[in-house]
């Protein structure tokens, strides 16, 4: 199936509209039909990395590549070349390429089979690793989650996270499709994203549990034109969600991941349930035997909806089809032959009022098989000692989840958008 270019669509529909940051439809598609006829040499199907940071550029090279029947492939500028994803071409910095666009026959259909894009998973519990996303994949995808968030018109999404991971490059993608706003920033910076939530009219914005945890702590309250903030990369700790709900910041929670095209389940704004909501309205959700969430639906990678996704993360779905992330299937610390989930335990820790972030790991131990250990960081100008919050977790988990030692650190290891690099703790 083939769908108009979105580009030239949104140019045509609404061409004075505010696209990405300072930029029109009407003014991204003439930058993007520029670039386009300069990038002489490539050929429909071929991949063109995108080594730009966050940012107008980034998305002119995008949809640039788009016009000419290629594939976008967006590269972390932190990784070597040997660890970013391979390309025929690469836009990277410097000028775009630009040439007069009047002699170039631009792509003006997208065939939803074909790939779009190829983007790195974010490598939280192990080496990152490509994934083909096509363009059916992000159609759907945007149309699922605008119906989850119950979108009243054209939005104002702002977008901190890295362009290089579905999270944040679907927030461009999803403007296109809905003809809503991508207000970039080039990199995380909380006293930034608190002035854009006051003043710019933002009506959604993207976030992991940690960063909606600074934005609370810079003293975010009542942002006056927020829908809500999407919290995903992980299960939303309770006492961060009344937090949140103290501080007027209105909170959905979503579960997703790179091989279904961001969003899985997804609540919708002002629920106020300590779950990740019901899948999307092209998605389709069960939880096997043994725990592990199976995904299938036209936002799975390859667009085939027979195909199921074994996802590797645990879950549980009630009554009414709404999934609870428990954790990582692999992340399980199996202690004397008890299972424990490391988020039950760091949602545990972030009660105590000293610590601002918890991670918790299994290590080897001769007598049970693996023990729980946790990591924490404390809150500025406050203490704790490894007894008191193992004692804090005794109070309110069974004996063989309590950590065995609690170590303070300075930081937590985690991915460029936040998440926890679990595999990294020490």
């Amino acid at each position: 199936m083939h769908v108009d270019a979105w580009l030239p669509r949104a140019a045509r529909a609404h061409p004075d509209r505010q696209a990405v940051n300072g930029l029109t439809f009407a003014d991204l598609h003439a930058a993007a039909l520029r670039t386009a006829a300069g990038l002489d040499g490539v050929a429909p199907g071929e991949r063109v990395a995108i080594a730009l940071p966050p940012g107008d550029d980034f998305a002119v090279a995008l949809h640039a590549i788009w016009l000419r029947g290629a594939v976008a492939v967006p590269h972390d500028l932190r990784l070597t070349d040997a660890e970013r994803p391979s390309a025929d071409h690469v836009v990277g910095a410097g000028p775009l390429p630009s040439a007069d666009p009047a002699g170039f026959v631009a792509a003006s259909r997208h065939d939803l089979s074909a790939t779009a894009a190829i983007i790195q998973t974010s490598g939280t519990s192990g080496a990152p690793k490509p994934v083909e996303l096509t363009f059916g994949n992000w159609l759907w995808s945007a149309l699922g989650g605008a119906t989850a968030l119950r979108s009243p018109g054209p939005e104002r999404w702002l977008c901190a996270l890295p362009l290089s991971h579905v999270g944040g490059l679907s927030i461009l993608v999803r403007g296109v499709i809905t003809g809503s706003a991508a207000l970039v920033h080039e990199r995380w910076d909380t006293a930034r994203v608190v002035r854009a939530l006051m003043e710019d009219d933002v009506s959604l914005v993207s976030v992991v549990p940690t960063t909606l945890a600074r934005l609370l702590d810079a003293g975010l309250t009542a942002p006056p034109a927020l829908r809500c903030a999407l919290v995903g990369g992980g299960p939303v700790a309770p006492d961060l969600l009344r937090r949140a709900a103290a501080a007027g910041v209105p909170v959905a929670q979503t579960y997703g991941l790179t091989e279904t095209c961001s969003q899985v389940t997804t609540q919708q704004p002002g629920d106020d349930r300590p779950d990740a909501g019901a899948p999307l309205f092209c998605t389709r959700v069960r939880v096997a035997g043994d725990g592990e969430i199976h995904v299938r639906g036209l936002t799975v990678a390859g667009d085939d909806p027979a195909l199921e996704l074994a996802t590797g993360d645990l879950g549980v779905l009630d009554g009414d089809g709404r999934l609870t992330v428990v954790g990582r299937k692999a992340d399980t610390i199996v202690t004397g032959g008890e299972n424990v989930a490391p988020t039950e335990v760091e949602a545990v820790l972030a009660e105590h009022p000293a610590v601002a972030e918890a991670a918790v790991l299994g290590r080897p131990d001769p007598e049970w098989g693996e023990a729980v250990h946790a990591r924490v960081v404390l809150r500025a100008g406050m203490s704790a000692d490894a007894a008191g919050l193992r004692a804090h977790c005794a109070a309110r988990l069974a004996r063989f989840k309590v950590p065995k030692d609690v170590v303070v650190v300075d930081t937590l290891p985690r991915t460029t958008s936040g998440k926890l690099r679990r595999r990294d703790l020490r």
